[in-house]
Parts: C-alpha cells; sequence; structure tokens
C-alpha cells in the first residue's frame, strides 16, 4: 500500500507547477517558492492534527465532514460547488495549460491537446478507479522529479556555456539578482501578486490548509491509505519533496528570463532560441520553450515528466469529482439504498459524464 505516498505529490504535481510556476519564475522570481516551501510545513500540521480526525471519523469525502460539524444542507451546497469547481476551473486550467505544452513543444493544435489529454485521463481513471490512478503515480513520480532536474541542469548549463549547473546558479544570480528577493516590498512592481511579509503571515496559510488539508482531490489520497500511519508516511514524503520542488520548476523560469534577456546566450541558441520565445506577457511559455533545446532522448524524459503530470492531476481531480457526486450526491437524493456495486455504477457514470462534458465544452470553448 506504500504506493498511496508517491501519488499524493503526484496529484499535487500538474501544468500549474511545471508551466504557471516557471511562468511565474520567469516573470517573478523565486518569491514564488514561498507556496511550495510553505506547504511542506501546512503538510505536517495536517498529518498531525487533520488526519487523524479524518481518518477516525471514516470519512469518504470533505462534504462528508460538513455534514457531521454543520447540516446536509451545507454539505449539498459545498458538493455542488466543489463540482462545479473542479469541471470548470481546475480540470479545464491544467487542460489548457497541459495543451500549450503540447502546442509549443509538438506543434499539436490546443483543441486537439485538450481533448486528447482529457480522453487518456478519463480512460484509466474511469476503467481502474483510484487505485489504478495511485499505482500509476508512483511510477509518474519518478519521471517527474527525475525529468524536472534534467530540465533544471539543461538549463543551467546552458547558461554557464557547458560549465555545468553550480557555475549556471552563480551567473543566473549575478545577472538577475532582482529574482532572487523572495519578500516584495510596496516599491515592487510585483508588490500586488505577493505582498510583502503580510501575506506569509497571513492569507498564505488559510489557502494552503485549504488545500492541502481540504480539497478532495488531494485529501482523498491520505483518506484512501490503509492506517492512519500509512497516510502520515505519505504526507511525509509530500513535504519532503515540496522542498526541491522550487529547484524542478522555479529555477529553470528564472534561467529562462536570463538566457531570453542575454544577447550572448541567444546568439549561441540561434534561430531555435527565437521560436515561440517567452515574453512577460507570455510568460508561461517558458518552461515548453526550455524543453525544445534538450537532446532528443532526454527530451522525451522531460516531455514525459510534464505529461505524467498534467494526467496525473487530471486523473485524479476527475476521480474525486465523481467520488464527491457519488457519496454526496446520488447517494444521499437520487439512490438512498445503493449498495457498493450500484454505488460504482454511479460512480462510473459520473465519472463519463464529468469526461464528455469536460471534452465537449472545452473544445465549444476554444471556438
Amino acid at each position: 500500500m506504500g504506493y498511496w505516498r508517491a501519488s499524493l505529490i503526484a496529484a499535487n504535481i500538474s501544468a500549474e507547477q511545471f508551466i504557471g510556476m516557471s511562468g511565474s519564475g520567469f516573470a517573478l522570481g523565486l518569491a514564488i517558492a514561498s507556496y511550495e516551501w510553505m506547504a511542506a510545513i501546512t503538510l505536517i500540521i495536517v498529518g498531525k492534527f487533520f488526519l487523524p480526525i479524518f481518518i477516525e471519523k471514516g470519512l469518504y469525502t470533505i462534504p462528508e465532514f460538513v455534514e457531521k460539524r454543520f447540516s446536509t444542507n451545507l454539505k449539498t451546497i459545498l458538493a455542488v460547488f466543489w463540482i462545479a469547481l473542479y469541471v470548470f476551473v481546475n480540470l479545464t486550467s491544467v487542460l489548457y495549460l497541459g495543451s500549450l505544452a503540447l502546442e509549443t513543444i509538438m506543434g499539436i493544435p490546443m483543441v486537439y491537446g485538450v481533448i486528447g489529454l482529457a480522453l487518456f485521463a478519463a480512460a484509466y481513471s474511469l476503467y481502474g478507479g483510484l487505485s489504478a490512478v495511485a499505482w500509476t503515480d508512483v511510477i509518474q513520480v519518478i519521471f517527474l522529479v527525475l525529468g524536472g532536474l534534467v530540465t533544471t541542469y539543461l538549463a543551467l548549463n546552458m547558461v554557464s556555456g557547458g560549465d555545468g549547473m553550480i557555475s549556471g546558479l552563480k551567473i543566473i544570480y549575478e545577472k538577475a539578482p532582482e529574482r532572487f528577493v523572495m519578500i516584495f516590498d510596496e516599491t515592487s512592481p510585483y508588490y500586488d501578486r505577493l505582498p510583502g511579509i503580510g501575506v506569509l503571515i497571513g492569507g498564505m496559510w488559510v489557502a494552503n490548509l485549504y488545500y492541502w488539508g481540504f480539497n478532495q482531490y488531494i485529501i482523498q489520497r491520505t483518506l484512501a491509505a490503509k492506517s492512519l500511519k500509512e497516510a502520515q508516511k505519505g504526507i511525509l514524503l509530500a513535504a519532503g519533496l515540496k522542498l526541491i520542488i522550487p529547484l524542478i520548476v522555479v529555477v529553470p523560469g528564472i534561467a529562462a528570463y536570463v538566457m531570453v534577456n542575454d544577447p550572448e546566450i541567444m546568439a549561441r541558441l540561434g534561430e531555435a532560441g527565437l521560436k515561440n520565445l517567452p515574453t512577460l506577457e507570455q510568460a508561461d511559455k517558458a518552461y515548453p520553450w526550455l524543453l525544445q533545446f534538450l537532446p532528443t532522448g532526454l527530451k522525451g524524459v522531460a516531455f514525459a515528466a510534464l505529461a505524467a503530470a498534467i494526467v496525473s492531476s487530471l486523473a485524479s481531480m476527475l476521480n474525486s469529482t465523481s467520488t464527491i457526486f457519488t457519496m454526496d450526491i446520488y447517494k444521499q437524493y437520487i439512490n438512498k439504498t445503493a449498495s457498493d456495486k450500484s454505488s460504482e455504477y454511479g460512480k462510473n457514470f459520473s465519472r463519463r459524464c464529468f469526461s464528455y462534458c469536460l471534452c465537449y465544452g472545452t473544445f465549444i470553448g476554444r471556438h
């Protein structure tokens, strides 16, 4: 049952991290990594204080916890809200960023990338359930870390002109010291995005506690573990990996910023460097832009890491959405006497519905 430990971090790392946070590293710098490092502390708090309560009550979903604490009506409102949030916000944003990467790296039209990623994620989530998703995540985590480190090394090595990763780190610090400022003051143009020390001791804690403690598609991994001890081991592994995630997703963005703004480096890259060039207005292109410079074999590893991150999160969100629908709506209002077999049918049916609606809605949105 140790695969649940890897599954937790695989569900979290997605296009938002690889593409979104690399883009934020390009635009803002290392300050965006505060989300990742604070998450490590938050995970320990969740594992120590929240998780024992959830496991003791035998919860399947977070709306169930709300029902036990408050009322059934509030549970239903929350369930409907989360289903809408996952389908129309979370899932679509991951699909958009993932298809943006496919379009930048391989030239695949965005609409086909969206539909392909959605169908692929739905396929093994639908027929294998959470267990299949979690087992696949074990392999995906390896590719996530390995592929991310490969891309980081390549970017820093290119910055240093082949002198290695450490030399590249020194160069990007010397050329862009403002990208290593961790706390913005009111004079910073990025103060509105990360408003100083206040966000670190205030609002960011609320966001982190919600995401890691009460977000269904994350916490469902721990609720499915065989015991509290096993779930807490998964929490600790995820917290440890969170400490190195900025090296994998933020530093490449800073390296891309230095490369784009250094004429000497751009001259070395030649015409290939001008293809899909990231800008401050299109910072999300930074990570896909870097991938095109990888050698063929390593490009495959890095691309597999990115694809694994996208598909893993899509499958996790899809499975969690269907779980909320089945446990909090289907069994509550549609079939109150549903057996485990009929509940599983309802869950599979809901996965199909959400998959079709997601693909169709995103297709219409692109046109």
